[in-house]
């Protein structure tokens, strides 16, 4: 056994009338970096919603007690693993109190303290107080980033806070602080997301008048916006300005653009844009199939979504499980539920496990036919396998 391994079996003997720290001295273990990290993410990957309370205990009484081993100093990385575990635990007072004990000891706040603090505040409803500690620390090493708040906007944007990233940005200007391309992208990004279109092509207007030239995400965000308002002349002229400016499009942009046609309804010119991209050369890859592949299905063109599907195969692209969710979907509003369990089938052999909504699919589907035979043997089978054992009884009362 490893010295992390022998520490977490110890770890779990932990109860009443315990002397941890005797029992953890007793191993005899070399006390590194390297052993700290991985007996906290072992901790952090056994956490459940019943063991938390214990799970954060164990983790600080082992954090503890390696301090205090001769020689050996915590890392920066391992108290940011530390934070974690009390994160996942919902301890964000011990969280905090840990943050502030690290700075007393004079470790740098990164961008990733910042993400980890934000993760589990933003669920609080204090994300804003969090913001405001970092935008005023000192301490807060922002690197790579050129800004404290290009730091802070991009873990925003991780974590969907899109009315946040709009406060911080303000908060930004009226700091004085200059936006680069990145910080554009970001609140360009929210913009978008929250709906706001007029005031999306306003920054995009703003950044053009500050000198700054789109990168690959600019024009990547550019192109998925007028696919999903139906531009399709307009994101032509775009694809051949990224040409001429030497930024020729990738697959990705491709993608993006075919996406946003397929959510406004307009297979055919996602279709038209499919071809393009392989008459310049690209060679479509699992997720812009994937985009063809769920288009089709939701416009109901299921025999469409299947010569898109195999197609790709030939190619020698590997459906992934978004790739067969969307298949089995599709062939079920068709009402062809054998193929649908035989697409079920080669998922499996194929070792793409199915996920759970592709069986809730499948039999709310079933259900809904009034195929409630098939439906339960779905669920039999499931049972039988092992497999969302957990989940059984959600699948059982789902209804499509």
């Amino acid at each position: 056994k490893t010295a992390a391994q022998k520490i977490l079996q110890v770890l779990h003997q932990d109860g009443p009338g315990i002397d941890m720290k005797l029992l953890l001295s007793e191993l005899d273990v070399n006390v590194s970096g390297l052993v700290v990290r991985e007996v906290l993410l072992g901790i952090l990957k056994m956490i459940t919603y019943a063991n938390k309370n214990r799970c954060a205990k164990l983790g600080y009484k082992f954090f503890v007690w390696s301090s205090e081993q001769q020689g050996f100093k915590h890392t920066l990385d391992a108290y940011h693993t530390m934070m974690s575990v009390f994160a996942e635990c919902g301890e964000l007072k011990a969280m905090w109190r840990l943050l502030d004990e690290m700075v007393e000891k004079g470790y740098p706040t990164t961008a990733r303290t910042f993400h980890i603090v934000i993760c589990t505040c933003g669920a609080a409803g204090i994300a804003r107080k969090v913001v405001e500690r970092f935008i005023k620390s000192k301490n807060f090493k922002y690197r790579p980033y050129r800004s404290s708040y290009n730091a802070i906007l991009r873990s925003l944007v991780i974590q969907n806070s899109y009315k946040l990233i709009e406060w911080v940005y303000r908060r930004m200007l009226r700091d004085g602080h200059s936006p680069d391309v990145l910080t554009y992208n970001i609140v360009m990004c929210a913009k978008f997301r929250l709906g706001k279109l007029d005031e999306f092509h306003g920054v995009v207007d703003e950044m053009s008048r500050n000198g700054l030239s789109p990168d690959l995400h600019t024009y990547g965000l550019l192109l998925h916006v007028l696919g999903k308002v139906d531009k399709p002349a307009a994101a032509l002229k775009l694809l051949e300005h990224m040409e001429e400016a030497g930024t020729p499009p990738s697959i990705l942009h491709f993608t993006t653009l075919i996406d946003g046609l397929s959510r406004a309804g307009n297979l055919e010119a996602g279709e038209y844009f499919f071809n393009e991209m392989i008459r310049r050369g690209g060679v479509p890859d699992v997720v812009c199939y994937t985009v063809m592949v769920a288009g089709y299905v939701v416009a109901g063109e299921v025999d469409k979504a299947r010569e898109i599907f195999d197609e790709m195969i030939r190619n020698g692209q590997v459906p992934n499980a978004y790739t067969y969710n969307s298949m089995i979907r599709g062939l079920c509003m068709a009402r062809k539920f054998a193929e649908a369990q035989s697409l079920l089938t080669e998922m499996e052999s194929k070792g793409c496990n199915p996920n759970f909504m592709a069986y809730t699919t499948l039999v709310g589907y079933l259900r809904g036919a009034g195929e409630l035979a098939q439906a339960h043997d779905v669920i039999r089978q499931l049972v039988e396998k092992g497999k969302h054992s957990h989940l059984v009884c959600k699948i059982t009362t789902y209804r499509r």
